[in-house]
Protein backbone atom coordinates (compact mmCIF):
# COMPACT_ATOMS: atom_id res chain seq x y z
CA UNK A 1 0.00 0.00 0.00
CA UNK A 2 0.93 3.61 -0.11
CA UNK A 3 2.68 5.46 2.71
CA UNK A 4 0.26 5.42 5.26
CA UNK A 5 -1.18 8.64 6.46
CA UNK A 6 -1.11 10.73 9.97
CA UNK A 7 -3.37 12.32 12.26
CA UNK A 8 -2.16 15.70 13.60
CA UNK A 9 -1.03 18.39 11.02
CA UNK A 10 -0.11 20.89 13.28
CA UNK A 11 3.17 22.66 13.28
CA UNK A 12 3.31 23.16 9.20
CA UNK A 13 2.40 26.85 8.51
CA UNK A 14 -0.64 26.34 6.62
CA UNK A 15 -4.08 27.54 8.07
CA UNK A 16 -6.84 25.26 6.86
CA UNK A 17 -9.98 26.98 6.70
CA UNK A 18 -13.48 25.68 6.16
CA UNK A 19 -16.10 28.41 4.15
CA UNK A 20 -19.29 26.57 4.85
CA UNK A 21 -20.80 24.62 6.90
CA UNK A 22 -22.78 22.35 4.83
CA UNK A 23 -20.24 19.17 4.61
CA UNK A 24 -19.85 19.55 0.83
CA UNK A 25 -16.39 17.72 -0.43
CA UNK A 26 -14.70 21.15 -1.48
CA UNK A 27 -16.29 23.78 0.29
CA UNK A 28 -13.07 24.91 2.19
CA UNK A 29 -9.61 26.85 1.35
CA UNK A 30 -6.04 26.59 2.50
CA UNK A 31 -4.34 29.92 3.57
CA UNK A 32 -0.42 29.15 3.22
CA UNK A 33 2.36 31.36 5.51
CA UNK A 34 2.73 34.39 2.58
CA UNK A 35 -1.64 34.69 2.79
CA UNK A 36 -1.99 32.76 -0.43
CA UNK A 37 -5.65 30.99 -0.49
CA UNK A 38 -5.63 27.58 -2.49
CA UNK A 39 -9.24 26.86 -3.48
CA UNK A 40 -10.07 23.30 -6.08
CA UNK A 41 -10.88 25.56 -8.88
CA UNK A 42 -8.74 27.58 -11.46
CA UNK A 43 -6.15 24.64 -11.87
CA UNK A 44 -3.25 25.19 -13.95
CA UNK A 45 -3.54 23.86 -17.51
CA UNK A 46 -2.21 20.23 -17.81
CA UNK A 47 0.52 20.19 -19.97
CA UNK A 48 1.47 16.24 -20.03
CA UNK A 49 -1.86 14.25 -20.32
CA UNK A 50 -0.22 10.78 -21.68
CA UNK A 51 -1.35 9.39 -18.66
CA UNK A 52 -5.16 10.08 -18.80
CA UNK A 53 -4.87 9.34 -22.42
CA UNK A 54 -3.84 5.66 -22.09
CA UNK A 55 -6.38 5.09 -19.38
CA UNK A 56 -8.86 6.19 -21.74
CA UNK A 57 -7.62 4.07 -24.78
CA UNK A 58 -6.29 6.94 -26.76
CA UNK A 59 -2.99 6.47 -29.11
CA UNK A 60 0.14 8.28 -27.01
CA UNK A 61 3.85 9.23 -28.50
CA UNK A 62 5.40 7.27 -25.43
CA UNK A 63 3.93 4.68 -22.71
CA UNK A 64 3.27 6.84 -19.99
CA UNK A 65 4.91 5.45 -16.49
CA UNK A 66 4.37 5.91 -12.45
CA UNK A 67 5.28 3.95 -9.74
CA UNK A 68 3.54 2.74 -6.55
CA UNK A 69 5.16 4.06 -3.35
CA UNK A 70 6.47 6.61 -5.90
CA UNK A 71 7.01 8.94 -2.78
CA UNK A 72 8.83 6.67 0.10
CA UNK A 73 11.56 5.85 2.09
CA UNK A 74 13.56 5.04 -0.98
CA UNK A 75 14.21 8.70 -1.45
CA UNK A 76 17.14 10.25 0.59
CA UNK A 77 15.00 13.76 0.87
CA UNK A 78 11.41 11.67 2.00
CA UNK A 79 13.15 10.22 5.22
CA UNK A 80 14.91 14.24 6.00
CA UNK A 81 11.25 15.37 5.40
CA UNK A 82 9.79 12.71 7.77
CA UNK A 83 12.58 12.76 10.08
CA UNK A 84 11.30 15.02 12.67
CA UNK A 85 7.61 13.76 12.23
CA UNK A 86 5.23 11.87 13.55
CA UNK A 87 4.34 9.18 11.22
CA UNK A 88 0.57 9.65 11.86
CA UNK A 89 1.34 14.01 11.77
CA UNK A 90 2.81 13.82 8.88
CA UNK A 91 -0.11 13.16 6.67
CA UNK A 92 -2.27 15.24 8.49
CA UNK A 93 -0.31 17.64 7.23
CA UNK A 94 -1.24 19.00 3.54
CA UNK A 95 1.54 21.02 3.29
CA UNK A 96 4.05 18.06 3.88
CA UNK A 97 1.73 15.76 2.06
CA UNK A 98 2.00 18.05 -1.16
CA UNK A 99 5.89 18.31 -0.69
CA UNK A 100 6.00 14.25 -0.41
CA UNK A 101 4.41 13.74 -3.78
CA UNK A 102 6.10 16.34 -5.62
CA UNK A 103 9.34 14.98 -4.55
CA UNK A 104 9.79 11.96 -7.15
CA UNK A 105 8.64 14.28 -9.55
CA UNK A 106 11.51 16.72 -9.29
CA UNK A 107 14.06 13.34 -9.52
CA UNK A 108 12.06 11.20 -12.36
CA UNK A 109 10.08 12.23 -15.66
CA UNK A 110 7.07 10.32 -14.01
CA UNK A 111 3.61 10.76 -16.26
CA UNK A 112 1.70 11.13 -13.06
CA UNK A 113 1.36 11.59 -9.29
CA UNK A 114 -0.37 9.75 -6.75
CA UNK A 115 -1.33 12.03 -3.48
CA UNK A 116 1.10 10.94 -0.57
CA UNK A 117 -1.92 9.00 1.80
CA UNK A 118 -2.75 5.98 3.16
CA UNK A 119 -5.80 3.44 3.01
CA UNK A 120 -6.56 3.42 6.73
CA UNK A 121 -7.30 6.30 6.49
CA UNK A 122 -10.87 5.24 6.11
CA UNK A 123 -10.96 2.76 8.99
CA UNK A 124 -9.94 5.97 11.09
CA UNK A 125 -12.95 7.80 9.97
CA UNK A 126 -15.25 5.18 10.69
CA UNK A 127 -13.45 5.71 14.69
CA UNK A 128 -10.83 3.23 14.58
CA UNK A 129 -7.49 4.01 16.12
CA UNK A 130 -4.42 3.32 14.39
CA UNK A 131 -0.76 3.75 15.31
CA UNK A 132 2.38 3.54 13.86
CA UNK A 133 4.67 0.95 15.91
CA UNK A 134 8.41 0.65 15.03
CA UNK A 135 9.31 -2.67 13.22
CA UNK A 136 5.55 -3.79 12.89
CA UNK A 137 4.03 -1.46 11.03
CA UNK A 138 0.57 -0.05 11.67
CA UNK A 139 -1.53 -1.53 14.20
CA UNK A 140 -5.54 -1.05 15.25
CA UNK A 141 -5.50 -0.65 19.31
CA UNK A 142 -8.89 -2.19 19.25
CA UNK A 143 -9.13 -4.34 16.46
CA UNK A 144 -12.86 -5.87 15.31
CA UNK A 145 -13.35 -9.09 17.53
CA UNK A 146 -16.81 -10.10 18.01
CA UNK A 147 -20.16 -9.08 15.44
CA UNK A 148 -21.30 -6.77 18.50
CA UNK A 149 -17.79 -4.40 17.76
CA UNK A 150 -19.58 -3.10 14.38
CA UNK A 151 -21.89 -0.77 16.69
CA UNK A 152 -18.52 0.89 17.97
CA UNK A 153 -18.11 1.90 13.66
CA UNK A 154 -19.91 5.45 12.42
CA UNK A 155 -23.10 4.64 11.06
CA UNK A 156 -22.64 7.60 9.23
CA UNK A 157 -19.25 9.40 8.00
CA UNK A 158 -19.00 13.22 7.16
CA UNK A 159 -16.10 12.73 4.62
CA UNK A 160 -15.31 16.51 4.37
CA UNK A 161 -15.38 16.11 8.45
CA UNK A 162 -13.26 12.77 8.49
CA UNK A 163 -11.16 13.52 5.55
CA UNK A 164 -10.82 17.01 4.81
CA UNK A 165 -7.34 16.68 5.24
CA UNK A 166 -6.48 14.53 2.39
CA UNK A 167 -8.66 16.55 0.29
CA UNK A 168 -6.96 19.78 0.91
CA UNK A 169 -3.68 17.91 0.19
CA UNK A 170 -4.99 17.21 -2.94
CA UNK A 171 -6.06 20.57 -3.92
CA UNK A 172 -3.11 22.15 -2.64
CA UNK A 173 -0.54 19.45 -4.63
CA UNK A 174 -2.78 20.11 -7.66
CA UNK A 175 -2.03 23.64 -7.77
CA UNK A 176 1.56 22.86 -6.65
CA UNK A 177 2.26 20.50 -9.42
CA UNK A 178 1.48 23.91 -11.92
CA UNK A 179 -0.08 21.19 -14.89
CA UNK A 180 3.31 19.13 -14.89
CA UNK A 181 1.52 15.63 -14.49
CA UNK A 182 -2.08 14.50 -13.09
CA UNK A 183 -2.50 13.63 -9.99
CA UNK A 184 -3.81 10.51 -8.60
CA UNK A 185 -6.44 9.85 -5.78
CA UNK A 186 -6.37 6.67 -4.01
CA UNK A 187 -8.67 3.96 -1.79
CA UNK A 188 -8.00 0.34 -0.34
CA UNK A 189 -11.24 -1.67 -1.15
CA UNK A 190 -13.69 -2.76 1.12
CA UNK A 191 -12.40 -6.43 1.65
CA UNK A 192 -8.59 -5.23 2.25
CA UNK A 193 -10.15 -2.58 4.61
CA UNK A 194 -12.14 -5.24 6.49
CA UNK A 195 -8.92 -7.41 6.85
CA UNK A 196 -6.96 -4.43 8.43
CA UNK A 197 -9.73 -3.91 10.35
CA UNK A 198 -10.52 -7.33 11.96
CA UNK A 199 -6.79 -8.90 12.29
CA UNK A 200 -5.44 -5.49 13.92
CA UNK A 201 -2.70 -5.34 11.31
CA UNK A 202 -0.63 -6.96 8.87
CA UNK A 203 -1.39 -11.19 8.65
CA UNK A 204 0.68 -13.51 5.69
CA UNK A 205 -2.77 -15.30 6.45
CA UNK A 206 -5.97 -13.62 7.03
CA UNK A 207 -7.45 -15.98 9.49
CA UNK A 208 -8.94 -14.16 11.56
CA UNK A 209 -10.61 -11.48 8.83
CA UNK A 210 -11.50 -14.85 6.63
CA UNK A 211 -12.49 -16.30 9.75
CA UNK A 212 -15.71 -13.37 9.48
CA UNK A 213 -16.61 -14.53 5.95
CA UNK A 214 -17.11 -18.13 7.00
CA UNK A 215 -18.95 -17.59 10.72
CA UNK A 216 -20.55 -14.32 9.94
CA UNK A 217 -21.22 -13.58 6.07
CA UNK A 218 -24.37 -11.20 6.92
CA UNK A 219 -21.99 -9.27 9.44
CA UNK A 220 -19.70 -9.56 6.84
CA UNK A 221 -21.28 -7.40 4.07
CA UNK A 222 -22.75 -4.87 6.58
CA UNK A 223 -19.44 -3.78 7.28
CA UNK A 224 -18.15 -4.01 3.56
CA UNK A 225 -21.58 -2.12 2.36
CA UNK A 226 -20.83 0.73 5.43
CA UNK A 227 -16.97 0.58 3.76
CA UNK A 228 -18.22 0.74 0.21
CA UNK A 229 -20.48 3.58 1.22
CA UNK A 230 -17.95 5.61 3.06
CA UNK A 231 -15.26 4.81 -0.04
CA UNK A 232 -17.89 6.55 -2.57
CA UNK A 233 -18.17 9.14 -0.79
CA UNK A 234 -14.27 9.21 -0.45
CA UNK A 235 -13.15 9.00 -3.89
CA UNK A 236 -15.90 11.44 -5.24
CA UNK A 237 -14.47 14.17 -2.42
CA UNK A 238 -11.26 13.75 -3.53
CA UNK A 239 -12.14 14.47 -7.48
CA UNK A 240 -14.15 17.57 -6.14
CA UNK A 241 -10.71 18.49 -4.44
CA UNK A 242 -8.60 18.11 -7.69
CA UNK A 243 -7.81 14.25 -8.31
CA UNK A 244 -7.67 13.69 -11.96
CA UNK A 245 -7.72 9.81 -11.60
CA UNK A 246 -8.17 7.35 -8.89
CA UNK A 247 -6.92 3.84 -7.80
CA UNK A 248 -8.78 1.03 -5.67
CA UNK A 249 -6.28 -0.75 -4.11
CA UNK A 250 -7.81 -4.28 -3.58
CA UNK A 251 -4.09 -5.41 -2.11
CA UNK A 252 -5.36 -8.81 -0.09
CA UNK A 253 -7.79 -10.26 -2.85
CA UNK A 254 -5.00 -13.27 -3.05
CA UNK A 255 -5.93 -14.82 -0.04
CA UNK A 256 -9.77 -14.99 -0.49
CA UNK A 257 -9.72 -17.02 -3.64
CA UNK A 258 -12.52 -16.90 -6.74
CA UNK A 259 -15.64 -17.81 -4.47
CA UNK A 260 -14.98 -15.48 -1.74
CA UNK A 261 -14.19 -13.27 -4.12
CA UNK A 262 -16.75 -13.61 -5.91
CA UNK A 263 -19.10 -12.91 -3.15
CA UNK A 264 -17.47 -10.39 -0.50
CA UNK A 265 -14.98 -8.48 -2.93
CA UNK A 266 -15.65 -7.86 -6.64
CA UNK A 267 -19.93 -6.87 -5.82
CA UNK A 268 -18.11 -3.75 -3.73
CA UNK A 269 -15.68 -3.35 -6.21
CA UNK A 270 -18.40 -3.37 -9.34
CA UNK A 271 -20.47 -0.93 -6.96
CA UNK A 272 -17.84 1.39 -6.45
CA UNK A 273 -17.20 2.37 -9.85
CA UNK A 274 -20.91 2.72 -10.41
CA UNK A 275 -21.67 4.44 -7.70
CA UNK A 276 -18.49 6.74 -7.75
CA UNK A 277 -19.54 7.91 -11.45
CA UNK A 278 -22.89 8.65 -10.99
CA UNK A 279 -22.00 10.92 -8.30
CA UNK A 280 -19.58 12.58 -10.39
CA UNK A 281 -22.31 12.94 -12.85
CA UNK A 282 -25.25 14.13 -10.29
CA UNK A 283 -22.13 16.84 -8.91
CA UNK A 284 -21.17 17.97 -12.74
CA UNK A 285 -17.69 16.69 -11.60
CA UNK A 286 -15.21 15.37 -14.28
CA UNK A 287 -16.01 11.59 -14.89
CA UNK A 288 -12.00 10.38 -14.40
CA UNK A 289 -10.50 7.32 -15.14
CA UNK A 290 -10.54 5.01 -12.59
CA UNK A 291 -7.97 1.87 -11.90
CA UNK A 292 -8.82 -1.52 -10.05
CA UNK A 293 -5.55 -2.84 -8.72
CA UNK A 294 -6.75 -6.65 -7.13
CA UNK A 295 -3.15 -8.07 -6.40
CA UNK A 296 -3.06 -11.57 -6.52
CA UNK A 297 -6.92 -12.15 -8.44
CA UNK A 298 -5.07 -14.10 -11.74
CA UNK A 299 -8.98 -15.67 -11.37
CA UNK A 300 -10.54 -12.65 -11.59
CA UNK A 301 -9.43 -11.18 -14.18
CA UNK A 302 -12.36 -11.27 -16.96
CA UNK A 303 -14.71 -9.87 -13.93
CA UNK A 304 -12.48 -7.17 -13.03
CA UNK A 305 -12.30 -5.68 -16.78
CA UNK A 306 -15.92 -5.45 -16.48
CA UNK A 307 -16.54 -4.31 -13.33
CA UNK A 308 -16.60 -0.68 -14.45
CA UNK A 309 -12.89 0.49 -14.41
CA UNK A 310 -10.78 2.01 -17.36
CA UNK A 311 -7.61 0.24 -16.20
CA UNK A 312 -7.18 -3.21 -14.58
CA UNK A 313 -3.69 -2.67 -12.43
CA UNK A 314 -1.34 -6.16 -12.49
CA UNK A 315 1.11 -7.57 -10.37
CA UNK A 316 4.18 -9.24 -11.41
CA UNK A 317 3.12 -12.70 -11.49
CA UNK A 318 0.74 -13.05 -14.64
CA UNK A 319 2.10 -12.95 -18.03
CA UNK A 320 1.39 -9.91 -20.60
CA UNK A 321 0.16 -12.12 -22.79
CA UNK A 322 -2.43 -14.05 -20.18
CA UNK A 323 -3.66 -10.90 -18.91
CA UNK A 324 -4.45 -9.28 -22.18
CA UNK A 325 -6.35 -12.69 -23.35
CA UNK A 326 -8.46 -12.32 -20.58
CA UNK A 327 -9.22 -8.52 -20.03
CA UNK A 328 -9.26 -7.58 -24.10
CA UNK A 329 -9.02 -4.93 -26.06
CA UNK A 330 -10.95 -2.60 -24.22
CA UNK A 331 -9.83 -1.62 -20.85
CA UNK A 332 -6.21 -0.49 -20.67
CA UNK A 333 -3.69 -2.67 -18.42
CA UNK A 334 -1.07 -1.36 -16.23
CA UNK A 335 1.93 -2.76 -14.74
CA UNK A 336 3.46 -5.16 -14.32
CA UNK A 337 7.51 -5.34 -13.55
CA UNK A 338 8.73 -7.39 -10.83
CA UNK A 339 9.93 -4.71 -8.04
CA UNK A 340 12.73 -6.43 -7.37
CA UNK A 341 13.86 -6.15 -10.85
CA UNK A 342 15.32 -3.10 -9.81
CA UNK A 343 17.90 -4.15 -8.01
CA UNK A 344 19.33 -5.24 -11.29
CA UNK A 345 22.10 -3.49 -13.02
CA UNK A 346 20.77 -0.36 -15.11
CA UNK A 347 21.75 -2.48 -17.91
CA UNK A 348 19.58 -5.43 -17.21
CA UNK A 349 16.66 -3.26 -15.99
CA UNK A 350 16.60 -1.86 -19.68
CA UNK A 351 15.99 -5.08 -21.17
CA UNK A 352 13.71 -6.03 -18.94
CA UNK A 353 11.32 -3.03 -19.61
CA UNK A 354 12.05 -3.77 -23.04
CA UNK A 355 10.59 -7.13 -23.22
CA UNK A 356 7.72 -6.15 -20.68
CA UNK A 357 7.02 -3.29 -23.66
CA UNK A 358 7.08 -5.64 -26.33
CA UNK A 359 4.69 -8.31 -24.46
CA UNK A 360 2.25 -5.00 -22.86
CA UNK A 361 2.59 -3.18 -26.69
CA UNK A 362 2.75 0.12 -26.17
CA UNK A 363 -0.91 1.29 -26.67
CA UNK A 364 -3.69 0.90 -24.13
CA UNK A 365 -0.96 0.50 -21.31
CA UNK A 366 0.44 2.12 -18.35
CA UNK A 367 3.82 1.17 -17.15
CA UNK A 368 4.26 0.16 -13.20
CA UNK A 369 5.71 -2.30 -11.56
CA UNK A 370 3.20 -4.86 -10.43
CA UNK A 371 3.35 -3.90 -6.56
CA UNK A 372 5.06 -0.29 -4.31
CA UNK A 373 8.83 0.48 -4.35
CA UNK A 374 11.01 -1.08 -1.42
CA UNK A 375 12.80 1.11 1.04
CA UNK A 376 16.15 0.28 0.16
CA UNK A 377 16.14 0.64 -3.62
CA UNK A 378 18.50 2.93 -5.29
CA UNK A 379 16.62 6.08 -6.58
CA UNK A 380 19.27 5.66 -9.57
CA UNK A 381 17.71 2.45 -10.75
CA UNK A 382 14.08 3.83 -10.59
CA UNK A 383 15.45 6.49 -12.57
CA UNK A 384 16.83 3.69 -14.82
CA UNK A 385 13.24 2.34 -15.09
CA UNK A 386 11.40 5.71 -15.89
CA UNK A 387 13.56 6.48 -18.75
CA UNK A 388 13.90 2.52 -20.05
CA UNK A 389 10.14 2.90 -20.32
CA UNK A 390 10.29 6.31 -21.97
CA UNK A 391 13.38 5.41 -24.55
CA UNK A 392 12.55 1.93 -25.21
CA UNK A 393 8.18 2.75 -26.20
CA UNK A 394 8.96 5.98 -28.22
CA UNK A 395 11.06 3.81 -30.12
CA UNK A 396 8.97 0.88 -31.01
CA UNK A 397 6.22 3.56 -31.72
CA UNK A 398 8.68 4.99 -34.02
CA UNK A 399 9.10 1.59 -36.07
CA UNK A 400 6.02 0.22 -36.09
Amino acid sequence: MAAPVGRDGGGTGADLAASGSNGEAGKWSMRMEGGERFLPKGFPELKNDTFLRAARGEQTEHTPVWCMRQAGRYLPEFRETRAAQDFFATCRSPKLCCELTLQPLRRFPLDAAIIFSDILVVPQALGMEVVMVPGKGPTFTEPLKEVEDLLKLRQKVDVTAELGYVFQAITLTRHSLEGKVPLIGFSGAPWTLMSYMIEGGGSTTMAKAKSWLYRHPEASHRLLRLLANVIIDYLVGQVAAGAQALQLFESHAGHLGPELFQEFALPYIRDIAQGVKSKLKEEALPLVPMIIFAKDAHYALRDLARAGYEVVGLDWTIQPQEARAQIGKHVTLQGNLDPCALYAPKEKIGELVKKMLESFGTQRYIANLGHGLYPDMNPEHVGAFVEAVHAHSRHINKHS
